[in-house]
């Protein structure tokens, strides 16, 4: 029996169905081979994770605070459970990932009662969150404390500068703070064509998730806390929710390549390239229907079920809601124009089967 290792898939095999599928950049490979030699401090005492403070400040403004965690679910679950107390209630889109596809970890491992709120474009404005804030000195219902909004949404539509600023003003003067999940902030960010700061901490966001999954990184996100006085505890809280790594410099190194120089913005620039490229392509196919704007690096669409079951066989991809036929197509930095145009071609395909 061999025990030595070897390669299992084809590298030439791309798909639609996350930016999740794709490996890690070159860049970032190469930054863990850098880390990798001798001994550092483990639990976050390490050199890289100490540098990485000052290359999320020049993101996020100097009273910026990084906390890396192991994955986006851990990421949120630490944000929100040191905005809220006990009683605390999150307001969030109906469609937001911290409702839809975190297994309950919110509400489960978070203690925090999730306030969801149905939207036509996945994002939240004062008025949609004003519909669940209320009732702060009733004791019979969980107590509106955070607004966590996602930038990019769920949908693949990302909120303006504008938009952002006036769900935090409307938020802090009802005595709230406001949590952005940012899976995918790289994508926001080129599509604005705006820095991160400039929706982040500018505007007056409290608590960030930063993502590096979805855009080369290999494992590994952050808690970045933009306002320190509106948190406590975040050492004790991520430890406690299972989010400490022994080994952070290896999380650490590979935020410090991503964020460093230009590399996620290189990488996000060209995942939403793609997209459009994609919806592009997608537009032209009779019987195909795309449902929301492509402001980033996801394409939704609508077509007949039978025609998404042959081409899963040629290209993976996910069903977003199967009954409506309605399916989710996403781009990631490694996605090839050759792979874009292949799919359009498969699509017309089986639409003509």
């Amino acid at each position: 029996m061999r025990t030595d290792a070897r390669r299992h898939h084809d590298p030439e095999v791309r798909g639609f169905a996350s930016d999740n599928y794709a490996g890690g950049h070159p860049e970032i490979l190469a930054a863990l081979a850098l880390a990798n030699g001798g001994h550092q401090v483990a639990y976050g005492e390490d050199d890289y994770t100490a540098h990485l403070q000052h290359v999320m400040r020049s993101h996020f403004g100097p009273y910026a605070q990084a906390f890396p965690v192991f994955n986006g679910t851990g990421a949120n679950v630490v944000a929100l459970q040191a905005l809220t107390d006990r009683w605390g209630a999150v307001i969030c889109a109906d469609t937001a990932h911290i409702n839809v596809d975190e297994c309950g970890a919110p509400e489960r491992v978070g203690g925090l009662k999730l306030l969801t709120v149905p939207t036509e474009d996945g994002k939240l404005t004062p008025d949609l969150i004003d519909r669940e804030a209320y009732g702060w000195d009733d004791e019979h219902r969980a107590m509106p404390q955070v607004v966590s909004i996602a930038q990019n949404t769920e949908l693949g539509t990302v909120y303006t500068v504008d938009e952002i600023r006036a769900i935090c003003e409307h938020a802090h003067e009802r005595g709230m703070k406001v949590h952005l999940d940012g899976a995918r902030i790289a994508n926001a960010a080129a599509a604005l064509d705006v820095p991160m700061r400039s929706f982040t901490n500018v505007p007056g966001v409290d608590v960030l998730s930063f993502g590096g999954t979805k855009n080369g990184m290999l494992f590994g996100e952050a808690v970045v806390v933009l306002d320190p006085d509106a948190v406590r505890a975040m050492k004790h809280l991520r430890k406690l929710s299972m989010q400490l790594a022994s080994k952070m410099r290896f999380v650490s190194v590979q935020l410090e390549a991503l964020l460093a120089r230009d590399l996620w913005l290189r990488n996000a620039r060209h995942a939403n390239a793609m997209a459009r490229r994609l919806a592009e392509g997608v537009r032209t196919v009779d019987g195909v229907t795309i449902l929301h704007p492509v402001q980033a690096n996801a394409v939704f669409a609508r077509l007949p079920h039978d025609v998404s079951e042959r081409l899963q066989k040629r290209y993976r991809f996910y069903f977003w809601d199967e009954a409506a036929g309605d399916v989710r197509w996403m781009c990631s930095f490694d996605t090839r124009e050759e792979d874009v145009d292949g799919f359009v071609a498969a699509l017309r395909e089986e639409m003509k089967r």
